[in-house]
This record gives structure tokens, C-alpha cells and sequence, in this order.
């Protein structure tokens, strides 16, 4: 028997977070283990009178390219992904593999390169969006894999997601428009802010978001999302910060990160562990050593970390900043192959001024 939740879930996406209508072009992109939300996404876009294709991801696939390709191999891409970043006008990506590590092994500068070659095709897809020409949604499908990250039951875990989502609810649209509600007023306060401020334990950071535009982020490109977020100037952050959660990135986790910034630059970079793949990650090109994203997670039902960033940047209580590329619809100019979260954790220690006067103070606007 299906579970009611995943009904509830591929509907609120196809419907509100996606939009679909009659003769949109959907592209659905999974791992092989989402079966049951691919199927449901899929019967709710065709009742929606969508056309739909399917990419379907099979396990080991990825990590077998990246260990035996060639350079030139690595850099390619296929005429016909260049056809359909040009003409599908909606695309769901559903995360949700068995093995969520399977990319661990592969050295930093092969995923590097792939990334770089790609950049072109995220790039237009960003473009493509700003114009209003795409619509896209980024969701999870509950699997073991996941659930063993978060150091959950599967049970737990299922309903942790559903629960994020709020397919737990009778009326999940409502439960959106709610939050998106409550964070049109963030987004209208914050507008006027022309410096952020962070103080923390460890953390001592200053930017400049003047004339930079903060984004609603409420449930239609993220699924969960929970958020709003902006684009540094480029040039402006200057100070330390130190991220208390593992920063996770293509499977792989780094601890204890630390960076210091310097007129926009990051200028010393140290971690507990991983700390050869982050270097390896920052010195991607010349974006990946600059912040392309300030944010504030704001999802009342995400509260736990659980290795997986759609979840873990909308903790309610956190910030999150992230390395390299910026969004086009924020005013941001920062281009780069990466764009890698990294959560800084505000609930228990830790103030955010704007413009000197006190913003956020342990995990609430003040």
C-alpha cells in the first residue's frame, strides 16, 4: 500500500512547487532506489498534462566514470544534455542512492574537472530560470543510505522527511504558503540591511549585502526548503568563521572547518580531517575562494543534522554560507564550478548584527 505522505508529496511538488501545466516539458532525474516517488511524481505530471522524460541513475555508475575516464572523457558533454538544458521547462532532481559515499575513493581533482566542464550547463540552467524560461525542484526520497547518515531508523527517517516536507499534514500547500508568508517579512527587513555581522565562538565575520536581493526560498526549488539567502559583494568579507557541523560535499565530509576571509578571498583555510580535499575544492577556479551565498535557515521542522545539505542549510536556527558560484537573482557576480554549503550552527551561542543593531541572537529574530 502506498503511503499517503508520498501521495501528498509528489502532489505539493508537481502542483505548487513545480507549477506544472499542460504541455510543460518535465525532465525527472533519480537514482533507480526513488522508484516510488519517480512513479508518483510522474502519474501526477501526466494527470497535469506534462510531458515527462526520465533519467534514471543506476548505482556505481558515477564513481566507475570518475575512476576509468579520460580527461577528455571527463570534459564532455553530450549534444543531446546540451538540447534538453535549452528546451525542458521543468526539471525534478530526486536525491536518494544506495550507497551515499560511493564517491569518496575518487581523487579531488577528477571531480574538479568534471564539475569546471559542467559549469556551463549549470550556468545556462541558472540563466534559463532567471528568465522564467525553467522551473526546477531538488527534493530527497527517504532510502537506508540517508537514514544511516542522519543516524536513524528508516521508520525515523521516513518520517523525518515527510515531516520536513510537511506531507505529514493534511493540506501541505497551506503549510507553505504559511512559511512563505513568514519569510516574506524576513526578506522585507532584511532588504534593508546594508552590513551582516556574525559573532560566535570562534567566529568573527563582516560582509556587505548593499543592493544584493534576498530571496523567498519556500518550498519550490528546494524540496523542503526553508530559507531566504542572499549574495555577498564580492570583495566586502572580511574576518573568521569556524562551522561547527561536517561540511558534506559529492559524498564526502570535512570536519572542523576553519576560514578566514580577506577582502572577499579566502586567505587560510584549516579542518580537523578532509582538509587536502578542501583545499583541493577551493582552488577549483578563481570563484571557488569567495562566498557566493549568506543565508538563514528558518524550517521549523528540520532541527537535527543529518549529512545531507537540502536538509541540513534549513535548520531553523543556522546560517549558511557557501563557497563559489552565486545566484543570478540575488545581483550576485561570482562565478564558479562549485557551490559547497557550509552551516554555521547559532541556536545556543552566537549573535548577527545588520547594520550594527542586533538581527539574530541563539537561533531567533530579534
Amino acid at each position: 500500500m502506498t503511503d499517503p505522505r508520498l501521495a501528498r508529496m509528489a502532489r505539493t511538488i508537481v502542483d505548487y512547487s513545480l507549477a506544472l501545466k499542460p504541455g510543460d516539458l518535465l525532465r525527472i532525474e533519480a537514482a533507480a532506489l526513488a522508484q516510488p516517488l519517480v512513479v508518483a511524481a510522474f502519474t501526477e505530471a501526466v494527470r497535469a498534462g506534462a510531458h515527462v522524460l526520465t533519467r534514471i541513475a543506476l548505482d556505481g555508475i558515477a564513481e566507475v566514470f570518475l575512476e576509468h575516464a579520460s580527461d577528455d572523457q571527463l570534459s564532455h558533454i553530450p549534444e543531446s544534455e546540451r538540447i534538453e538544458t535549452e528546451t525542458i521547462t521543468a526539471r525534478l532532481a530526486i536525491g536518494g542512492g544506495w550507497n551515499n559515499r560511493s564517491l569518496s575513493g575518487v581523487r579531488p581533482d577528477r571531480l574538479a574537472l568534471q564539475r569546471k566542464a559542467r559549469s556551463s550547463l549549470q550556468e545556462r540552467m541558472l540563466q534559463r530560470r532567471l528568465n522564467g524560461e525553467l522551473r526546477w525542484c531538488i527534493t530527497q526520497y527517504p532510502t537506508p543510505a540517508a537514514a544511516q547518515d542522519a543516524e536513524m531508523s528508516l521508520a525515523e527517517y521516513e518520517d523525518f522527511v515527510f515531516g520536513a516536507c510537511f506531507a505529514d499534514k493534511s493540506d501541505p500547500v497551506a503549510e507553505w504558503q504559511s512559511l512563505s508568508a513568514f519569510q516574506a517579512g524576513l526578506v522585507e527587513r532584511l532588504s534593508r540591511v546594508r552590513r551582516l555581522r556574525v559573532e560566535a565562538p570562534d567566529t568573527e565575520l563582516e560582509l556587505s549585502v548593499a543592493d544584493r536581493r534576498w530571496v523567498n526560498s519556500d518550498g519550490k526549488a528546494n524540496f523542503p526548503s526553508g530559507e531566504v539567502f542572499t549574495a555577498p559583494v564580492e570583495d566586502s568579507v572580511n574576518g573568521r568563521i569556524r562551522f561547527e557541523f561536517p561540511a558534506v560535499y559529492s559524498g564526502r565530509a570535512v570536519t572542523g572547518v576553519s576560514l578566514s576571509f580577506k577582502a572577499g578571498r579566502v586567505t587560510g583555510v584549516r579542518a580537523d580531517s578532509g582538509d587536502e580535499f578542501l583545499q583541493a575544492m577551493i582552488a577549483t577556479d578563481a570563484g571557488a575562494s569567495r562566498l557566493g551565498e549568506v543565508a538563514f535557515g528558518t524550517n521549523p521542522g528540520i532541527q537535527r543534522f543529518t549529512r545531507n545539505i537540502l536538509f541540513d542549510e534549513k535548520i531553523g536556527g543556522t546560517m549558511h554560507f557557501a563557497l563559489g558560484s552565486s545566484y543570478p537573482e540575488c545581483g550576485g557576480r561570482n562565478k564558479s564550478a562549485i557551490h559547497w554549503d557550509l552551516i554555521k550552527d547559532l541556536r545556543t551561542a552566537g549573535r548577527v548584527f545588520a547594520d550594527g543593531e542586533l538581527l539574530f541572537e541563539q537561533g531567533e529574530f530579534r
